[in-house]
């Protein structure tokens, strides 16, 4: 039994490992002496050989288990668990904080995209000078239009346009049969009244008479009397309409009202003519007079305290160049007009050579002793609307400001600003009409100056083409 059990407890792998040493060592022993001891090398084998068998008639038979390792400790598992969980709760806040970001540069994109962007440029400042130049305008001292009084046809004009007349002189003839015959009608009218009347005054006479007497009764002497006052009223009505008919008589013939020049004539022998001035009623002629003119100017209000009525000034014509023609302040409006901000303001210029026509343009040269801080803006930069002229200024905060401006000169491609903007204002040019006052912009940046242009690679000519063809063949 002892023998059993320590059979047992030896391992299999030992005893194998036994028995393969002790077939080595029964093989290696007849190669030591295989020539001295041979029998003995055959016993010894044959041994071994009993000696395994009966330990393998004791072996018992089955298969071994194999050894049971001791399970893994549960903290580093749950260390392992919590890395991986980690692990991907940092991936996805990753994930999540990427598409936050890009959402939230999105929205900004948006955002920006939506603002308008503008080009901005500053106001130029010039240097204030004494002397003022406005554009003004010629008209005539005195202008008026001519129609007819009566009703009739045009027998024949006698002035023509640019014609100098005098006043009263005669300009045309007006035939009016029907004034005339209403004329007989009125006068044998007025004759019949005063017989009618001559008889009232001797009856009611008579009646007074009687009356004295007693002959009558007061009524019917009082009614006697009341018909000669009648016929009395009926006789001046009769006067009144001739003298009325008389006049239109006088009206057929059409005189110069003051004296001027003709500047234009609407009507030719037999046209009809229809008296007054309403929508029947035709323009005759146009008179004027052009000694003195008139020079209407609109005095920026910068300079309204400047003006001096009796003040000297100077008239300059495009077509007189070289030329000035000197007038005096007549008078002011003595008001701000509140839409353009300006003062009204007429001088008057001899012409007593006629040089100077009605209706030209002209500028005035004023003489004046206020500085005024004037700076010049791009003609594109106006903001034409109800309120009157406006520029569009941006400020520090990138924020619109509409400026109303006083203009001064036009110089065609910028305009002279007498008030409301600085140099240092930014005023956008091209200002779209969508523009509010408060709205948020972008302002446009400036481009870079423009780099020096380089010089293209030089061409080969074409004889040295050739030549390089030839190069490469012969290579």
């Amino acid at each position: 039994m002892s023998a059993e059990n320590d059979f047992k407890r030896t391992p299999p792998n030992s005893q194998q490992a036994e028995s393969d040493n002790a077939r080595g060592a029964s093989q290696s022993e007849p190669a030591q002496g295989e020539e001295e001891h041979p029998v003995g090398g055959q016993a010894q084998r044959d041994e071994e050989i009993e000696r395994i068998q009966q330990h393998s008639k004791h072996q018992r038979v089955g298969i071994q288990k194999p050894p049971e390792l001791p399970p893994a400790p549960p903290r580093k598992a749950l260390m392992m668990v919590g890395v991986f969980v980690l692990l991907l709760v940092i991936a996805g806040a990753i994930t999540l904080w990427g598409r936050v970001s890009h959402s939230r540069a999105l929205a900004k994109e948006t955002e920006r995209e939506t603002i308008p962007t503008v080009a901005v440029v500053h106001p130029q400042a010039e240097k204030p000078d004494e002397e003022l130049v406005l554009p003004g305008s010629l008209q005539a001292y005195e202008e008026s239009p001519i129609y007819a009084r009566t009703s009739g046809y045009l027998v024949r004009w006698y002035k023509d346009i640019g014609s100098k007349v005098d006043k009263g002189e005669l300009l045309a003839k007006i035939d009016t049969p029907e004034v005339d015959q209403e004329l007989n009608q009125m006068r044998a009218a007025r004759e019949q009244t005063l017989a009618q009347m001559e008889l009232a005054k001797i009856s009611s006479d008579r009646w007074e008479n009687l009356r004295k007497t007693d002959s009558v009764s007061a009524q019917e002497a009082d009614q006697q009397v009341s018909g000669y006052k009648q016929a009395q009223a009926n006789l001046t009505a009769a006067d009144a309409n001739v003298h009325r008919l008389e006049q239109l008589e006088g009206f057929k013939d059409v005189y110069a009202p003051f004296t001027g020049v003709l500047t234009r004539r609407n009507v030719d022998p037999g046209a009809l003519i229809n008296a007054g001035a309403g929508v029947a009623g035709r323009e005759l002629f146009d008179i004027a007079r052009v000694d003195p003119l008139r020079v209407f100017t609109s005095v920026p209000q910068a300079y309204a305290t400047s003006i001096t009525v009796g003040e000297s000034t100077a008239i300059t014509l495009q077509e007189f160049p070289g030329q000035k023609f000197m007038g005096k302040v007549a008078r002011t409006a003595e008001a701000i007009d509140p839409t353009t901000r300006t003062l009204l303001t007429e001088v008057d210029v001899p012409n007593k050579d006629g040089r100077l026509l009605p209706g030209s343009f002209g500028q005035v040269h004023f003489s004046v002793a206020v500085n005024v801080n004037k700076v010049t803006v791009p003609v594109n930069a106006m903001l034409f609307r109800a309120e009157g002229p406006q520029v569009a200024v941006v400020s520090p905060d990138g924020k619109i400001q509409l400026r109303h401006i006083s203009i001064g000169r036009d110089y065609g491609t910028t305009l002279e600003i007498l008030g409301g903007v600085s140099p240092s204002d930014q005023i956008i040019i091209n200002p779209p009409d969508s523009l509010e006052d408060g709205q948020q912009v972008n302002v446009a940046q400036a481009p870079p100056p423009n780099q020096p242009a380089q010089n293209p690679p030089a061409q080969n000519q074409p004889g040295e083409n050739q030549k390089n063809s030839s190069q490469k063949g012969s290579k």
